[in-house]
């Protein structure tokens, strides 16, 4: 009977050995998907910006938004108050976890930049209306 308690306890440490070093192991995959998704954000902000300084004085008609910019937008439309990247995240449905968010902050920031939307204060992004 010791003896098969004494194997017993043997593979339960083994186990517990393995789910330690499987948690390790997700632990370091999460840092490195981070990681390697805020590398994907900056290569394509960095991308747009070379589009934008390689563009002719006279680009002509501006290109039309991508499908998700024009869900942003349609998000901006049905209120009058500024909004944040994680309240556009809630209203569109697509999470609220930080890479979600961040890159939700990219896209706003984005428009932005093509006039699309204002930033009255950091973090805050509404659509311009006209003066009253």
């Amino acid at each position: 009977m010791r003896d098969l308690l004494a194997r017993i306890d043997a593979r339960t440490a083994a186990a517990r050995e393995e789910a330690d070093r499987l948690r390790e192991q997700i632990t370091q995959l999460t840092e490195r998907l981070s990681a390697a998704e805020r590398q994907l954000e900056r290569l394509d902000i960095t991308r747009q910006t070379v589009l934008e300084l390689a563009a002719d004085s006279d680009p002509g008609p501006p290109e039309p938004l991508p499908s998700a910019y024009r869900q942003i937008l349609a998000v901006f439309e049905d209120t009058e108050q500024g909004l944040r990247a994680r309240e556009v995240c809630e209203a569109l449905g697509t999470g609220t976890e930080n890479h979600h968010v961040e890159n939700t902050r990219a896209k706003l920031k984005r428009l932005v930049g093509r006039g699309i939307l204002t930033k009255p204060e950091p973090g805050l992004f509404t659509m311009p209306r006209p003066a009253k």
